[in-house]
């Protein structure tokens, strides 16, 4: 039997936290490839409904990463994600989703090696849960 690696779908910011994952992969820092990177223009802009659709198609864990407080390319995006997330963290932990699956962070395109350490740390924690098991949309077999 093969080890868990988890799918994590993750939601980076176009002006910060993806320039952060363009400099570690041009600086050859190393981090686990189980995450599928969906570049967006703000954190912001990223939807309860987007997160909650990788979920249920089957991602193990969701990591969105923006710009740091304060330093938002749209001014205050980032301070309607973090009241956004926040808000959804707590839905989705009385629903029954453990709280380690949703991951945030806030991350500069200058930081290469944080990008890869966060990124480390979120793949740990999720694997560290197994398989998710909440909120998915499972197929019957046909026997």
């Amino acid at each position: 039997m093969t080890e868990f690696q988890p799918k994590i779908v993750t939601f980076l910011c176009n002006w910060c936290s993806y320039g952060a994952a363009d400099l570690a992969g041009v600086s050859r820092f190393q981090y686990p490839p189980n995450m599928r990177i969906v570049r967006v223009p703000c954190s912001g802009r990223i939807s309860a409904k987007m997160i909650l659709h990788a979920i249920r198609k089957g991602a193990d864990g969701v990591w969105v990463s923006g710009c740091h407080p304060g330093d938002c390319h749209y001014i205050e995006g980032n301070y309607y994600a973090r009241r956004k997330f926040f808000l959804l963290k707590e839905l989705l932990e009385y629903t029954g989703l453990e709280p380690g699956r949703l991951q945030f962070s806030w991350i500069s395109s200058a930081e290469g090696v944080k990008f890869a350490q966060v990124a480390q740390t979120v793949i740990d924690e999720i694997t560290a849960l197994g398989p998710a098991t909440h909120l998915i949309k499972r197929i019957p077999e046909v026997a």
